[in-house]
């Protein structure tokens, strides 16, 4: 059994069974699942692994999934740091957290936009990485277009 606290960090067993787990996971869900376009492990050695998503509002985008010793972290690639609007669109950001559940917006590396999740290692199973692919989708789907109409208006003839 995995251990029932974020105080101790995961044995190097545990984390192979939870690695077991996502591998498995991804296997059944490029299979199965027509949002998931292809799987990528990381560089050897490393338990990270890129899920290529196909999406409607942003047609196609990965998740990174990385397994550290306490928590499974999730991210992905929203958008490019905003031309214009800044202000506008760090407000409607910060709002729209509100409304998210498992996602969080972020500002990351070159000032772009990420959506960042975290799951306790103990909870990882099909069913929550289920959760975290359709969470994730959600959230790209609700936010990906109005982010970039405000930081990329001119572009859509908006001002």
């Amino acid at each position: 059994a995995l251990r029932m606290s974020l105080d101790e960090p995961a044995t190097p067993e545990q984390l192979d069974r939870v690695e077991a787990v996502i591998d498995a996971w991804l296997g059944e869900a490029s299979a199965s699942n027509p949002v998931v376009g292809a799987v990528e492990r990381g560089e050897p050695g490393e338990r990270r692994w890129y899920v290529r998503v196909h999406g409607e509002e942003k047609d196609v985008y990965s998740i990174w999934f990385t397994l550290g010793q306490r928590t499974l972290a999730y991210d992905t690639f929203l958008m490019p740091a905003p031309e214009e609007h800044h202000a506008v669109l760090y407000e409607h950001l910060l709002r729209r957290n509100l409304k998210l559940y498992g996602v969080q917006l972020a500002i990351g590396a070159e000032d772009a936009i990420f959506l960042v999740g975290h799951l306790a290692v103990d909870h990882v199973d099909e069913d929550a990485l289920d959760w975290v692919l359709g969470t994730v989708y959600a959230a790209v789907e609700l936010c990906f277009r109005p982010a970039i109409r405000i930081g990329f208006a001119s572009k859509f003839g908006d001002r």
